[in-house]
Order: structure tokens, then sequence, then C-alpha cells
């Protein structure tokens, strides 16, 4: 896999160096402490592999169970995810937008470039008292099967600030001249200072403090090319901190919440996952037998992608999770014939939106769990929506690959394809597998990746006979500085969910929905609006856990089948969780696929029409949704 930097670290900025004594001592010890958080990193990764594979086995093999190991996995992940993000931060690898940033010269770039340092270590620095607080505080609380203190976990949080501030920090002074670092901190400190003298100004407007801070702040910041975890995270908590009276440490603990639900477990594993199936040769079968099939269509390989999202979407109940399985299987071999980095993510975010409702899907189960409607019911009509909105997607593959010079290959024999498919047979049975252990309850969604690993390493090691051992701990380490990436996003874009539910945006809008004139087809009208707003802002579980409760009983109320609706906001919420430039899940799609959001925005353009299109077709024809029931 390719790599590249969309945060560029201080180093890479055209500035004088400081003193060379000073610069080698700071960039030293830096260094010091990034080997030392690889490492913990990376053996987090197997300790998380192997704890829960140890509970699978213990659980259908010894049969006794294990009942400590999902908390003790729950313990090692938030330190995975926060050591992860340093990682990520000293690669350059947290997720940004540089689309205007990029338009300017070198040395105003490079000035940016600090700038967007300096405010991530400025959120850092300032959770780091309330995330130490917030550990002091769980340490009344006790984790029931380990006996222990939750402090154990919650203490991951201030740990990991501190080294990221650290790290950063000794990078500045190792690479950037003094003057140039003190005229970055003065314009942060103007800034700073201006909303501080406001503040009393601030808590008179009310509600257009969401305006001011969630539209206006967070904008400047994500087009100022600030990663857009931090841009999420300093927005939210400069709303909180000037216009109301809230502790930051409850802030500190909703992204404590996100970044460690134990689904999102899966990320790491099914990066590591994919990772494993492309250095064991699985992917190289897999996609020699795909391109015998398909390799003399133009595109042929971007409708694979299509039909493997599909195949594998909701098996995680990640989003992230599934890219992370599908993107280093398909990608290497996409390049090579002849598709654009940016194409190829605009099509992983597309493919991410449209398999939202395709079961077995966390989000219909929140649905669910949350609204009262039947989860049968909803299994059941999810599956037809995605496969209406994947056909508007096909059309658009092919509108893209009429003007795209792509390589293809010759028409394969039968023989030849016969042949592919014995040798891809291996691989093949991986994603059937994986939905059989789910599907039959042999493992959690969050376990499954394990299976698939030790798959894969079985395959590798007995069947084709390839495995680098000394790639191991590169795998591992990339495997946990992408997953920090994603978590500190759902982690910050989780705290922010919240600060809008305080507001009582929530409820306005409920208020606002009801006083539609036209009916229920304005009333969808403005929930697919809506939804597509709210996904781009929200991650797709707090959105609908915060408005499902509120819209879900008004649709009845006019007249559409809950389950219609259900399908129609998930898929409206599925393209705004992916459209930049503030959907989480394009960003994803960009860490996960290792491409500059840059590149991606405007192919993802037609992409999304056709996901509008299909959305309008499941919100006009009730039958797709409803008529297997």
């Amino acid at each position: 896999m390719t790599s590249f930097r969309n945060m560029p670290t201080p180093s890479s900025t055209p500035t004088v160096a400081p003193p060379r004594g000073l610069t080698s001592l700071a960039l030293g010890f830096e260094r010091l402490i990034g080997y030392a958080v690889e490492i913990s990193a990376a053996l987090l990764v197997v300790a998380e592999i192997v704890l829960l594979l140890a509970g699978i086995i213990a659980r259908y093999v010894v049969k006794q169970p294990l009942t400590w190991s999902d908390e003790l996995a729950s313990v090692l992940f938030l330190w995975l995810a926060m050591l992860g993000a340093v990682v990520a931060l000293r690669r350059g690898e947290h997720m940004r937008m540089s689309s205007f940033v990029n338009k300017m010269s070198a040395d105003t770039q490079a000035f940016f470039n600090i700038v967007s340092t300096l405010i991530a270590v400025v959120f850092l620095f300032l959770i780091l008292e309330p995330a130490y607080e917030f550990a002091v505080d769980e340490q009344m609380m006790t984790l029931p099967a380990l006996d222990v203190s939750a402090a154990w976990r919650s203490a991951a949080l201030p740990v990991g600030a501190v080294l990221m501030v650290g790290s950063a920090l000794l990078r500045l002074i190792g690479s950037v001249r003094l003057t140039t670092l003190l005229r970055a901190a003065l314009v942060i400190g103007i800034v700073a200072a201006i909303l501080v003298f406001a503040k009393p100004w601030l808590v008179t407007l009310g509600n257009f403090n969401l305006v001011i801070f969630f539209v206006g702040m967070l904008s400047v910041g994500v087009f100022s090319g600030v990663p857009i975890a931090f841009s999420f995270g300093l927005s939210t908590l400069a709303y909180l901190t000037l216009t109301t009276t809230t502790p930051t440490v409850i802030l500190v603990g909703r992204m404590a919440e996100g970044m460690s639900h134990m689904i999102l477990l899966s990320v790491p594993l099914f990066v590591f996952l994919g990772l494993l199936i492309e250095m064991t040769g699985m992917a190289q079968r897999l996609i020699a037998f795909l391109a015998a099939l398909l390799g003399h269509v133009r595109g042929g390989l971007s409708y694979v992608l299509l039909g493997a999202m599909y195949l594998v979407s909701g098996i995680s109940g990640s989003k992230a999770a599934d890219m992370a399985a599908i993107a280093p299987a398909l990608f290497p071999e996409m390049r090579k014939q002849g598709c654009k980095p940016g194409e190829l993510v605009a099509l992983l975010s597309a493919s991410g939106a449209q398999t939202e409702t395709i079961p077995p899907s966390l989000v219909l189960i929140t649905v669910g769990s949350v609204t009262g409607v039947s989860i049968t019911a909803l299994f059941t009509g999810g599956i037809l929506p995605a496969l209406v909105v994947g056909a508007m997607l096909c059309v658009a593959v092919w509108f893209r690959n009429r003007t795209i010079k792509m390589a293809a290959g010759k028409k394969q024999s039968r023989r030849d394809i016969l042949l592919a498919f014995v040798a891809a047979l291996p691989a093949l049975v991986l994603p059937f597998l994986i939905r059989f252990a789910v599907v039959e309850g042999v493992a959690t969604a969050t376990e499954v990746s394990t299976i698939g690993i030790a798959y894969a390493i079985v395959v590798g090691l007995l069947v084709y006979r390839q495995f680098e051992w000394k790639r191991l701990k590169t795998m591992l380490v990339d495997a946990a500085s992408l997953s920090g990436a994603i978590l500190l996003i759902i982690g910050a874009a989780t705290g922010m969910a919240w600060a809008l539910t305080q507001s009582g945006f929530s409820e306005a809008l409920a208020q606002a929905a009801t006083a539609l004139p036209g009916g229920k087809w304005s009333f969808m009208a403005a929930s697919v609006a809506g939804f597509i707003v709210l996904g781009s802002v929200l991650e797709g579980i707090p959105a609908i856990v915060l408005f499902g409760p509120l819209l879900f009983p008004i649709a009845k109320m006019v007249g559409i089948s809950e389950v219609h609706y259900a399908m129609v906001v998930i898929l409206s919420m599925g393209i705004g969780l992916f459209a930049p430039p503030f959907g989480v899940g394009y960003y994803t799609a960009c860490a996960v696929g290792k491409v500059n959001p840059d590149e991606g925005v405007g192919p993802l353009l037609y992409y999304m029409v056709a996901l509008v299109v299909g959305v309008v077709a499941v919100a006009l024809v009730p039958w797709i949704s409803t008529g297997f029931l």
C-alpha cells in the first residue's frame, strides 16, 4: 500500500531550523517516545486479537466462557485508540481538508501547517485537565468482571493527550524556527482572546451560537487545514466553554464513550485483516479471478467494489471496518488499471452510503431499539433499497468510465476463469465464513474479525505458503495508526452530537417538522434533506438515537410506513455521512484508502447525484422497502 501524509508534520515545512544541539535533542527524544508508543500500540493490537479469539474458543470449544474477556478488551481498546492517535499524529495521518491551503504560496502553506499543528496542541492541552479529572472520577467505579478500578481504562485519555502534546511540541521545537513558531502562536492567541472577551455577548445569543461555532468556527477550521478530529473537538469545546456552564469533563466522557464502543474494536482488526489478505497472497488471487471475469470490461473492478461492499456490509457493524476489509484487496489492482486515487475513494465512499440498510446492520438494530419498529421487518426491508441505490451507482460508474482512460485486458477463456476460481477459492470463502459466523451466532460482530485473521494466517502459511513475518510489526503499527485517526474523529463527533442535543436543537427540529404543509410528501422531502445535513454533522447512530424517537411517530401519524421511513432516513443519513466537507465517513474512507481527501471531492459529486436519485426512488416507491414484508 502507498502512504502519504494528510497532515504535514512540522519537519516537512520549509523553515529555518533552530540551533543544531536543541534540534537533535528534541527530535531524538521525540523519536524515542514514538518508538515506545508504536511498539505498545502494535502489542495492543496483538493482545486484542488473542483475547477475542480466546473468548470464541472458550465459549464454543471448551464450553467455559471467559466472563472477563469483553471487559478487558474494552479497557485495552481505549488505550489502543489513544496510542494509535499518537502514532497518527507523528506520521501526519490525521485527516484534514487542504484544498484552500494547497492553493497558497509555499511559505503561506508552511505557516498554516504550523498553525494547524498548534491548534491540535491547544485542543489537547485544554482537555488535559478534564481528562485527568475524568480518570480520577472513574476511580470510584469498579469494572465488575475484572474487579479493578475503571480508571485503568480512562487513564488512556490523559496519557494519550500528554503524548500527543509532547510529540507535536518536540517536533515543532526540533524543526521550526522560533520566530515562526511564535508568530503562529500569536495568531492563535489573538483569536482566542477575542473569543474570551466576547463571552458575555455570546451568552446572550442563545441558539445562534450553534451557527457561530458549529457552522462558522468549524468551517474555518476545516478549510484552514486543521485536522477534522481537532476541528470537531475544538468547536465543541469552545461552544461549551464560552456559551454554557457545562463542565468540560462531560465532553471528555462523551468522547471516551464514542471512541470505546466495543463494536468499533472491529476497525483495527479489520484493518489488520485487510493487510493480511494482501500480504498472504489472498488479495492477488482474488483480484486475478475478478480480473478474469471482468477485466475486459471498462471499469470492471469498480462494479466488483460495489458488489464486494454489498456482500460484506453490516458484518462488522462498522462502515469503517467494512471499507477496511475491501479497500486493501481491490485498490492496488484498480490503481494498476489506471483508476485515479480520487476516483477510488469517491466510489468507496458512495458504496459505504449505499450499503447502510443491508442486514445485519448496527444502524437497523439501533432504529429498532429506539423506535420500537420490528428489527425483523427492518432486516427484510433493507435489502432491496440498497440494490436500487446500487443500480444507480452502477449507472454512474458506467458514465464515469466512458470518459476515463483505463487499461483493459483481453477476455479470458472458460478454462482460465476456472483455474483462477480454484486459485481464489480460499480467498472467496472468507466473506462467506465471516457472514456465517455472525448469522449463526458463532461470534459477535466485534469478534468475527479475529476468525478472519486466524483463517487468513492459516491460508497464508499452509495453502499459499506466502507469509512475510518481518512485515508484521509494520502492519500492526499501520493498523493502530489508521484506527487511531478514525476513532479520534468518531470520538469528537460523538461529543459534538451530545452538545447539539443539550442545546435543544433536536427538539426544535421536531417541532418544525410537524409544522410543514403538504402532508407526508413534504415531510418525507424535509426528512431526506434534514438527515443528509444531520448525517454530515453527526455520526449515524447518534443521529438516529437523537431524532428517531421524535420523528418516527410523526411519520406514522402522516401515513408513512415506519419501515419505509427508516430506509429513506438511513440512506439519506448515509449520503450526509459520506459527503465532504463535514461527513465523517468520507474522511474515514480517505484514511482507509490512504488517499488525500482533496482528490476525491470532484469525482464524488457524480456518485452523490446517483445516491440522491436512488434515495428519491426509494422515497417515492414505498414497495421497494415494504414489498417483501
